[in-house]
This record gives structure tokens, C-alpha cells and sequence, in this order.
């Protein structure tokens, strides 16, 4: 299906508790969210980021290279995306006739892992990756820097998708170079927690005018498992948030159309009506008359 002109395009950010460190468990999630969304019309379910098995939060709050037991569960139930380990995950999206982003923390053969957004199409087939540049901080304990395929822009029925993870969006020449692919919707999700982060969304909507879509999961130190060593130490109860959530869907020009939704899992739906887009265009287009390109230039280097 390719969509009509003036048509519109219905995305869910689904920001709920990943079954933490536990592939089979938190896919078991992914397929029921993806039902309910597409139940309620939506042509896109968006995951955040390491939804599956989790985001490795433990990395902030212990000791450098003091993780070996977390580490070693973390890789075991991370995804291999050529394989059957996304297999719940593409039935569902078959079954239900949707697009899904899912963020993953991929395996790859040689061992290494990376921070990966998996897009998955209305059939259920692998549609392309894209695998965060630069691991943030900790991060770079567990994951490596992406390699190929980079700043992948999946093309939905007619709409142009693209991702950044968290604070690949600080990124100018990364947004830049999606803007330059044409991109109209942009799936940001995110561990960032902060309030500078909704309008980072918003800033982003309105300098490339287009949809963004910010997504947080909801996570509580009673969801990390107590058998991992010390973790009864290192995390609390249901008041210890590790992420509050803070999922936003918002308009070219920068405008919110749904949440942010904080302090609770829950889902963030929103129809976008994609007129928008040239609309906006018309005041400031980023790669068009906005752009100066006898003065500044972008070189991407791609695969």
C-alpha cells in the first residue's frame, strides 16, 4: 500500500516495563502491545530504546568493569537480528498488519553488541537497522559505536521514516543528513529522562519540519531482577524510577500532539496529518530555500 495524497499516518509510542533482561519475556510484551495499538489504528508501533532485554541503567550507578554477571546476562539476552530471535516480534507484526520500530540491543557474531532500532514491516520482514553512532558515556562499557548500515530512512507505505537514539539527536550533522534524505517522521527513542528532553523534540520539529517522535520506557527498581549480584543494593522499591517516561509525539513547527505521559506506562498514539509537513516547509525548509548550500555543505559517508 502506498498512501494517497493528504492522507494521514497513525504512530503509538509505546512506553511501558520491558521484562528486564529477559529476550523471551519482554517480546511476549512487544506482541501484545503491538496487537492493542494496531487495534486502535495505528499503521506504526514505536519501541525505546534497548526495550528488549532493557536498557543496562546499572551501568550509571555501579563501578566501571565492577559488572561482569550483568554484563554477561545483558549479552546473553540481547537480540541477533539474522536469526530467530525477533520471530515473536515479526508474527505479531504480520498478524496485525503494522510497522514496527523496535529498539534492541543487538548481538552481533563476532560478540560485540550494539544499540539498535529494528524496523519491521507490515509483512513481518526485516526492513533495515540503524545502529546508534556513538555509544553516551557508560554506555560505551557495554555497547560499541554503530557500523553499517548508517542513518538507515525506511520508506512506510509513501512516508519516510528515520531514527537517532537519545543523544544522537544533540547530533547537528546526523539530523542534518536525514533531513537531506527527505525524511518526515523521526522515532527518537531515549533513556533521557530530563526536562531538557521534550524540548529537544521540539526544536527538532521545527528546525527540519518534521513529525517527531519521542519514546521513554517506564521502569522501576522493584522490575530489575533481585538475583543479579548486589542489585537489592543498588536499586529500591517502586518510588526508585529509573525512567519516568516522558514519550511525546510532536508536529512540525514544533507544536505537542500528544503526552509527554510521565509516571506511568501507558501509550501515546497520535493520527498525523502529514499536510503539515510542506506547510510548514513553506517558512523554513531545512534542505530547500532554508539552505545555502554556495556557503555550507554536508559530506556523508555511506556504505
Amino acid at each position: 500500500m502506498r498512501l494517497e495524497p493528504n492522507s494521514t499516518f497513525s504512530v503509538a509510542a509505546v512506553q511501558v516495563t520491558p521484562a528486564y533482561l529477559d529476550r523471551a519475556g519482554t517480546l511476549g510484551i512487544v506482541g501484545r502491545e503491538v496487537k492493542s495499538a494496531a487495534a486502535a489504528g495505528a499503521d506504526l508501533v514505536v519501541f525505546p530504546e534497548s526495550f528488549v532485554p532493557g536498557y543496562p541503567d546499572w551501568l550509571w550507578r555501579r563501578s566501571p568493569w565492577s559488572d561482569a554477571e550483568w554484563y554477561a546476562r545483558f549479552q546473553d539476552q540481547s537480540v541477533e537480528v539474522v536469526g530467530p530471535d525477533l520471530d515473536k516480534a515479526r508474527a505479531a507484526a504480520a498478524a496485525a498488519g503494522v510497522w514496527v520500530a523496535l529498539g534492541v540491543s543487538e548481538r552481533s557474531g563476532s560478540g560485540t553488541l550494539y544499540n539498535t532500532v529494528v524496523y519491521i514491516d507490515r509483512s513481518g520482514e526485516i526492513a533495515g537497522v540503524h545502529r546508534k553512532l556513538i555509544a553516551t558515556g557508560a554506555e560505551r562499557l557495554v555497547w560499541g559505536n554503530g557500523q553499517g548500515p548508517l542513518l538507515t530512512v525506511i520508506d512506510m507505505d509513501g512516508v519516510r521514516v528515520g531514527s537517532l537514539i537519545c543523544w544522537e539527536n544533540y547530533m547537528p550533522l546526523a539530523r542534518a543528513a536525514l533531513y537531506e534524505q527527505g525524511i518526515d517522521i523521526l522515532l527518537s527513542p531515549t533513556w533521557d529522562n530530563s526536562d531538557e528532553w521534550v524540548p529537544t523534540l521540539r526544536h527538532i520539529a521545527k528546525e527540519g519540519q518534521v513529525f517527531v517522535v519521542g519514546i521513554t520506557a517506564f521502569l522501576r527498581g522493584c522490575d530489575v531482577p533481585r538475583d543479579l549480584p548486589g542489585a537489592a543494593d543498588l536499586y529500591g522499591d517502586a518510588e526508585d524510577l529509573l525512567s519516568r517516561g516522558n514519550s511525546t509525539i510532536v508536529a512540525p513547527g514544533g507544536q505537542i500532539l500528544a503526552g509527554p505521559l510521565v509516571g506511568e506506562a501507558g501509550t501515546v498514539m497520535s493520527v498525523l496529518d502529514l499536510d503539515l509537513i510542506a506547510a510548514g516547509r513553506r517558512a523554513f525548509d531545512p534542505t530547500g530555500h532554508y539552505a545555502r548550500p554556495d556557503v555550507l555543505s554536508l559530506t556523508v559517508t555511506r556504505d
